[in-house]
């Protein structure tokens, strides 16, 4: 079992493109509007070293409350969080947390997504 966070964007199709080529998650399932191919219904996205996140529009219909778009905090384990951190730096991505090492010794790097969800990327595996 795993926990799939989900976020709602404004774009959800400039959030794929970001957090595909980017942040390096891939793409597992879009599942677009019949009547606007632009809107995306529902998403999944798997993170290479397990895990993943869910992600549509805002304003689909659904039967629990949204959040605003751009108010989330993310947490990705990874190995390499310096391979997020120079794709984002060269993709021209938000750094609102420098790489650097924690006092509880993770290597971490924050990183806003296009509408401001703060994703941290690090080395700490949980306890």
């Amino acid at each position: 079992m795993s926990v799939w966070p989900g976020l709602i964007y404004r774009d959800a199709e400039a959030a794929r493109v970001f957090l595909t080529e980017v942040f390096g998650f891939a793409e597992a399932l879009t599942v677009r509007d019949d009547e606007d191919p632009n809107r995306i219904v529902h998403a999944e996205l798997t993170w290479p070293e397990g895990g993943g996140v869910m992600y549509g529009s805002g304003g689909n219909h659904t039967d629990y409350p949204q959040p605003e778009p751009g108010t989330q905090w993310l947490y990705v384990s990874t190995e390499d969080p310096k391979a997020v951190h120079d794709r984002a730096v060269a993709a021209g991505a938000k750094v609102v947390a420098e790489l650097g090492k924690t006092d509880y010794g993770s290597l971490n790097v924050g990183i806003a997504d296009p509408e401001g969800n703060v994703w941290t990327f690090g080395t700490y595996q949980g306890a």
